[in-house]
């Protein structure tokens, strides 16, 4: 907690050059999302698919929720030409960036309608190069401000999340307001412009400092020397794929990492659940794609980067668990207001002042779950560490809100389908307080760290 800051020293904070290349990687990993998220669902519903099917369809997401398994690759792993050229975190993010324009440029040239299974494979190529993408993103954050630069971490998350709706929001935008006109496979050919713009962003941005090359070394040698083994390639592949994973548990213990990880995953699937049904009810309710665009995309950005800064200087001030605490109680209440749509139809006002607070609240959220998860995961592997936690918590917006189109045609109510949402966060929260304690611990030992 800094609340010895005033607010002017808070705002001041925010002037590090550092925060702008984190802002500009976060708008090329909430890019993809646009591509195989809320793009691709006003294009299944425009094409006449079904609630379900365009719920299943949002399991190619699922490659979020196990990216965990293939991080320690992004961590170790040095691309051949492109390390050289870029360093370890940048390189990922190129190639994967790569991989994003040539699935982008095929999408473009068929109709999912008719052509869902491969609409359906390039979707997946998309989905697990945005979240290798992710993973890299994610270490060059935390590496770029380690712990020890802790009162930091609110600014720094503020400025992924932001990167991120840019990156979400207003290639959304342009797409709903323009695939009346020159329809979707023209606005998929226009994607692949921003992804060459993104591109070149990764190419100016810096490669962070870190000493993460030494403490892999020092673990090599503490596996050889347990191992009894000389061989470098065995304490390499050793450290790769177990010593993250270890470390976690061990800087934390067995209960405490066992109910971080319990709350990772509970704490945002309310919030996944309507997301991925949001688009489909704007539509049913009877909300145009120009509309959709105007308020969801253009205003709910707006919204979503204010509040994201107030809500990241809220944290800085006091502390990231009552801004979790907050954020929680806040971004279920907002889910009610949907309920509220559902009951008395397109009214534009109310359309306008549910995405106002469904932003306000989830940027608040959002920025102080970003800071949390960063607080958790070490230098040396903060790649596969970050991941494991990330991926938890996209098991809920993945895996798990597949079946958000099921539940809504089972309830047969959007009313009641909303009211449920809200009541998803509950769990969460109380697994929260019980940990309040102990993540004050953890802040102080690294703002101990810091001053020493």
């Amino acid at each position: 907690m800094n609340s010895s800051l005033n607010w002017s020293q808070t705002l001041r904070s925010y002037l590090d050059k550092r925060l702008l290349w984190v802002f500009m990687l976060g708008c090329a990993s909430g890019f993809p999302w646009v591509l195989i998220g809320s793009n691709m669902s006003g294009w299944l519903t425009d094409a006449g698919l079904s609630r379900s099917a365009i719920g299943f369809f949002g399991s190619v997401f699922t490659v979020y929720a196990i990216n965990f398994l293939w991080a320690p690759l992004v961590d170790r792993v040095k691309l051949p030409v492109l390390h050289a050229w870029l360093g370890q975190r940048r390189s990922w993010i190129f190639l994967c960036q790569s991989i994003v324009l040539l699935c982008t440029f095929g999408i473009a040239q068929f109709d999912p309608a008719n052509s869902l299974v491969f609409t359906s494979l390039l979707a997946l190529c998309i989905a697990t190069a945005s979240s290798t993408q992710d993973i890299a993103i994610d270490a060059y954050r935390i590496d770029t401000f380690a712990n020890s630069d802790s009162h930091r971490l609110p600014q720094a998350s503020a400025m992924a999340v932001i990167g991120w709706w840019t990156g979400y929001s207003l290639p959304g935008y342009l797409a709903f307001i323009n695939a009346d006109s020159i329809g979707w496979n023209g606005v998929y050919l226009g994607m692949c412009f921003i992804v060459a713009l993104l591109m070149l962003f990764t190419v100016l941005v810096k490669e962070p400092i870190s000493n993460r090359e030494a403490l892999q070394q020092q673990a090599e040698a503490r596996h050889a020397q347990y191992l009894g083994t000389k061989s470098p390639l065995v304490a390499w592949l050793t450290v790769t794929v177990a010593e993250p994973f270890l470390d976690f548990f061990r800087r934390n213990g067995v209960r405490v990492a066992i109910t971080l990880l319990l709350f990772v995953f509970l704490f945002k699937i309310g919030e996944a659940f309507l997301g991925r049904m949001s688009i489909t009810f704007y539509r049913e309710v009877g909300f145009s794609n120009e509309q959709i665009g105007h308020y969801s995309k253009l205003i709910g950005w707006g919204a979503t980067v204010l509040f994201t800064i107030v809500g990241s200087a809220f944290n800085v001030r006091f502390g990231i668990i009552k801004g979790l605490i907050l954020g929680g109680i806040a971004m279920a209440s907002s889910n009610l207001m949907f309920a509220w749509i559902a009951a008395t139809g397109p009214d534009e006002q109310l359309f306008l002042a549910t995405i106002i607070v469904d932003n306000f609240t989830s940027a608040f959220a959002t920025v102080a779950f970003v800071s949390f998860l960063t607080v958790l995961t070490g230098q040396a592997f903060s790649a596969t560490q970050y991941a494991l936690l990330a991926s938890l918590g996209n098991l809920g917006r993945t895996t798990l809100a597949s079946f958000s189109g099921s539940l809504a045609d089972y309830l047969e109510s959007w009313p009641l389908f909303f009211i449920l949402t809200a009541v998803m966060v509950v769990p969460s929260l109380i697994m929260l307080l019980s940990l309040k304690g102990y993540f004050t611990k953890i802040l102080a030992h690294n703002e101990s760290s810091k001053q020493t």
